[in-house]
């Protein structure tokens, strides 16, 4: 997904992000959650530990995801 499609996202709908890491961790990670927020040059995931920033000449790859499978309740 490009960056103009990742812009044309309604805020909410649930996403995953491969992301380039920089300074001493190396390589990538993937970020899943909420998109939040959409600036000029990055966008804001909302993931189960925090929100994550990410530029847009980071994301390797990001696409839309289905929602979360509803948890089931544990069994006596």
């Amino acid at each position: 997904m490009k960056a103009s499609e990742l812009r044309a996202l309604p805020l909410g709908t649930r996403i995953v992000v491969r992301y380039r890491l920089h300074g001493e961790q190396h390589g990538a990670t993937d970020a899943l959650g909420e998109l939040v927020r959409v600036g000029p040059a990055e966008c804001t995931v909302a993931t189960r530990r925090g929100e994550v920033v990410i530029t847009f000449g980071d994301i390797v790859a990001a696409k839309p995801v289905p929602p979360a499978p509803e948890r089931r309740a544990r069994g006596s």
